[in-house]
């Protein structure tokens, strides 16, 4: 099968050798593995940050949202048969999506919404989780709650389906945050209450638009440079939820207000196999219902063409450029 590689991470991007094409076994299915022919992929942050860490002994497949079909099941495998079209987001500690046929738990899979074409399906598993798991599960937030939301980098993938559940699944107010006229569209139509200025002090911001402080902040990229104006805007006993890596963090600062700080990685359940590892297949099956019923859209924003290396460099060097709304769709080979 074609698989897309790296070895080498301090090449730039431009290198032809950064991302390349080899030749590979298919792999067999493990007792709970789905083996699937991948039919459509995204390119997401951590793609880049992976490619960008450290060489690889061997040659590595990257990539973690995908769409395609059963080919094959595991013997102890329940959810799932031959036929079926699914999507997901992988494990960071297993190949990635970037290849022709890959293999997966089928704890964390769901069958692909039926109303999506694969490339618009493909946009969501990642993202989808980390934005569920991180308003419901860490954040814990009440859906009848009528509290205030802030999210950080609302225009991003994170922040593009962050945005619709908060507005469509909650009653809170959703204040999103962009920088430039089209990704400040973007997120109006995503259903923020209110966009404003992460280029200017948060404070001045929300007092521009009657508010003091937010419940809630989900900080979703430089939460290292806004940190300082995030504990400024939050109430007293309000909750910050990040999932960038800033380089220290201290939260002492945090004490006076009694703030809470919420981590949330959604390759938790899978990189140590947790009990409620399934949860991600249930979270998955919701989601698809959702964008079914058209409650949720898909958040694709560009299609770079087929899965090979050279579209791959095109993709990562648009993530890097952090210049990306919504986000990258390849398909086929």
């Amino acid at each position: 099968m074609k698989a897309i590689v790296y070895r080498q991470h301090q090449l730039p991007i431009t290198d032809s050798q950064a991302l390349y094409e080899i030749e590979t076994a298919i792999p067999t299915p493990g007792a709970r593995d789905l083996l699937v022919k991948i039919t459509a992929i995204s390119v997401n942050p951590i793609d880049t940050k992976i490619r960008r860490s450290a060489d690889a002994e061997e040659p590595r497949i990257l990539g973690w949202d995908a769409v395609g079909e059963v080919v094959d099941v595991g013997e102890n495998v329940t959810l799932f048969s031959p036929g079926d079209k699914v999507y997901y987001a992988g494990s960071l500690i297993r190949p990635g999506t970037n290849a022709e046929y890959h293999l997966v738990d089928e704890r964390i899979v769901a069958k692909k919404p039926t109303r999506c074409s694969d490339a618009q399906a493909a946009a969501l598993p990642l993202t989808a989780l980390t934005a569920w798991e991180l308003l419901f599960d860490r954040l814990a937030v009440d859906s009848t709650s009528e509290k205030t939301l802030l999210i950080i980098g609302a225009a991003g993938g994170v922040g593009s389906i962050l945005t619709q559940l908060a507005s469509k699944l909650t009653r809170l107010r959703v204040i999103g945050t962009a920088s430039r006229p089209e990704t400040t569209e973007w997120v109006r139509k995503l259903g923020a209450d209110q966009v404003i200025d992460h280029t200017h002090p948060l404070s001045e911001e929300l007092a521009k638009i009657g508010v003091k402080h937010v419940d809630y902040v989900a900080s979703l990229t430089h939460t290292d440079s806004h940190y300082q104006q995030i504990i400024e805007v939050l109430a007293p006993q309000g909750k910050l939820g990040l999932i960038d890596d800033p380089k220290t963090l201290d939260a002492m600062p945090l004490k006076k207000k009694a703030l809470s700080l919420h981590w949330e990685l959604m390759f938790t359940r899978s990189l140590f196999e947790t009990e409620d590892m399934i949860r991600q297949h249930e979270i998955l099956s919701q989601v698809a219902k959702l964008v079914d019923e058209g409650v949720l859209s898909t958040t694709l924003a560009e299609h770079y063409g087929k899965i090979n290396a050279d579209n791959l460099r095109r993709a990562h060097a648009m993530l890097e450029s952090h210049k990306a709304k919504g986000k990258i769709v390849l398909e086929g080979f």
